[in-house]
């Protein structure tokens, strides 16, 4: 069945992924003057313009990480505040909300985490992304996606040996994103566990290794892999 699906944040790096899907629903990626997160009477307007059917809300405040060290307002405004509206309006007009967080919402001690473990941020941008999930949670029309992507090609010219997780990259998420539509509750998504250098080097040989040491001031977990079964099941129907 078709839809219509308002995109957040849709200028972003994984809008711009999404804009190159081939689908039959109707998608707006609408600008941020004309979709102010900040604004709920202006949110309110547009969704009922386009008599929205689905909400993926990407908008928010990301990188630099240490912007969420130097400017906490923003961050609170941008990745709590701003997702709180978008979930409030949602509710109002009985709009599905499809919320992107993070990965790093977990401990990040022993990977493999799956969607029921418990939560522990390390960093402020993870905890300004659990912010926003709690109050997606409380709005039953919903689905989280604790996300572990990054650009194609890899962007860094260095790349940790020691530290785990489950990238994948963003053209890969917006081919799976169009098969969770239907779902709610929380799906992690992500690609297998392995070290960032092993990911890296497969497309850039000459990345260099680099090794986190475990007084770190970069506020990474040392193993943020995803426990993925709950995605394979639903990706295999």
């Amino acid at each position: 069945m078709k839809k219509r699906i308002v995109v957040t944040g849709g200028t972003g790096r994984f809008g711009n992924c999404l804009k190159s899907i081939k689908t039959s629903h109707k998608i707006f990626f609408p600008t941020k003057k004309t979709f102010n997160i900040l604004n709920a009477n202006n949110l309110k307007k547009y969704l009922k313009a386009v008599k929205a059917d689905i909400v993926i809300h990407l908008a928010g405040l990301s990188r630099p990480m240490s912007i969420h060290d130097k400017d906490i307002n923003k961050s609170i405004e941008l990745n709590i505040i701003g997702t709180a509206n978008i979930t409030k309006i949602c509710s109002d007009l009985k709009i599905k909300l499809i919320y992107f967080s993070t990965n790093y919402v977990y401990p990040g001690i022993r990977g493999n985490h799956s969607e029921l473990d418990s939560l522990l941020p390390v960093n402020n941008y993870a905890w300004s992304k659990l912010g926003g999930e709690c109050s997606v949670q409380l709005y039953k029309n919903s689905l989280i996606v604790r996300v572990c992507m990054t650009e194609r090609p890899f962007l860094h010219k260095k790349a940790f040996v020691n530290v785990k997780t489950s990238f994948i990259y963003h053209d890969e998420v917006a081919k799976i994103l169009f098969k969770l539509l239907n779902k709610k509750g929380i799906i992690n998504v992500g690609g297998k566990s392995q070290y960032i250098y092993d990911f890296a080097k497969k497309e850039n040989k000459n990345v260099k290794k680099i090794f986190l040491k475990k007084k770190n001031n970069f506020g990474i977990p040392k193993d943020s892999s995803l426990n993925l079964k709950k995605l394979y099941k639903i990706l295999k129907k």
